[in-house]
């Protein structure tokens, strides 16, 4: 199997190569499960972010980073952008997104309470990785519709062409393999 090595706060991974689509494959950057790179990764974002009083996150590779900044910065609370419309959700805030991993439309939802308590409010959206930036397109568009103010974007990784941007903060650069 083909892999890339990539260092990111210190800590050292060898992600496996796994195609995605005809002539498209990525780095599997899988934050799921690993404590030391998200804790690691998440004391070099906390240093990098303006001051908030939100994060931010989709469902669901974002939530343990998003869950490590929020402790770092002492915040009792962060906001799970949902990919399903739950049954306690009351007048939720539904939008579509297709990224570069799911290659399928999906929704994600912010709860209506949730969306009451950003508003006004400075927001940072949180990802493990930045690629298209459709997912995050998607939640500025629940966080503008909410009245939240997204002062910071953030991100383990940036990959592809998102490593040009200069409107979102990252540690580190995927490449894309194009076969």
């Amino acid at each position: 199997m083909k892999t890339y090595d990539i260092e990111v706060a210190g800590v050292k991974r060898e992600l496996p190569v796994i195609k995605i689509s005809d002539g498209l494959s990525i780095a599997s950057f899988v934050i799921l499960g690993d404590t030391e790179i998200v804790c690691a990764a998440a004391v070099e974002i906390v240093k990098r972010l303006p001051q908030v009083d939100f994060l931010v996150t989709a469902e669901a590779k974002g939530i343990p980073l998003t869950f490590e900044i929020s402790r770092l910065l002492k915040m009792k609370k962060y906001i799970v952008a949902r990919k399903s419309i739950k049954p306690y959700m009351d007048s939720p805030i539904v939008d579509e997104v297709v990224s570069i991993t799911t290659q399928a439309k999906q929704i994600l939802v912010l709860d209506e309470q949730d969306a009451l308590e950003i508003k006004g409010k400075r927001v940072a959206i949180i990802d493990d990785v930045i690629s298209t930036g459709e997912s995050l397109s998607a939640i500025e568009r629940l966080v503008e519709v909410s009245g939240g103010n997204i002062v910071a974007k953030a991100a383990i990784l940036a990959e592809g062409t998102a490593a040009e941007r200069d409107d979102i903060i990252f540690l580190g650069k995927l490449p894309l393999f194009n076969e």
